[in-house]
């Protein structure tokens, strides 16, 4: 599995989750907050399965192409 997340967009990740999944198990919001655990999942692993499809990658490294033409 490679990386795609950045340190940036990791920390962001993981407070978003942390936030929405600890307001949901606090009752504060209801339980549509545990969508908050996919962030948090994304930004724990450092990889996210919407970026491989997209292209994205906010890791700052390059992947290089073995098909040099």
């Amino acid at each position: 599995m490679n990386s795609n997340v950045g340190t940036t967009d990791r920390m962001l990740r993981i407070s978003a989750g942390t936030l929405l999944a600890g307001l949901s198990i606090a009752g504060m919001i209801g339980p549509w907050g545990y969508i908050g655990i996919v962030p948090l999942l994304t930004g724990l692993l450092g990889t996210c399965p919407a970026y491989t499809l997209f292209g994205i990658d906010t890791s700052g490294r390059r992947s290089v192409r073995s098909d040099k033409r």
